[in-house]
């Protein structure tokens, strides 16, 4: 059974720093892409972060261009989401997903993610 498994997650001041991470169980299947979405209070999921596997290539949301940094270690089966200068808009339950279809794309909606985390909350204090 694939599980993900997020951490890191916490309160932190405006302009702080967090890293989340997210290790898959080694029953995982071959994944094509793994992504990072958030959920704030009242809204939609919305994509933050994905990283295509094999080369490591990475594509972030406008939103967080600049201040957040996705990576893998393909031997430990982790992907991390390093955020930096937070703001208190970025306040959310953070996901990590898992994209085992093939695809030659970048991949923003929640439904092209075929496995999830349970999440972790990130929250912003001003």
């Amino acid at each position: 059974q694939v599980q993900l498994v997020e951490s890191g997650g916490g309160l932190v001041q405006v302009g702080g720093s967090l890293r989340l991470s997210c290790s898959a169980s080694e029953g995982t299947p071959s994944r094509s892409r793994m992504g990072w979405f958030r959920q704030a209070p009242g809204k939609e999921r919305e994509f933050v972060a994905t990283i295509r596997w094999t080369s490591g290539g990475t594509y972030y949301a406008d939103s967080v261009e600049g201040r957040f940094t996705i990576s893998r270690d393909d031997a430990k089966n982790t992907v991390y989401l390093q955020m930096n200068s937070l703001k208190p808009e970025d306040t959310a339950v953070y996901y990590c997903a898992v994209r085992t279809r093939p695809g030659i794309t970048w991949y923003r909606s929640s439904s092209e993610y075929d496995y999830w985390g349970q999440g972790t909350q990130v929250t912003v204090s001003s």
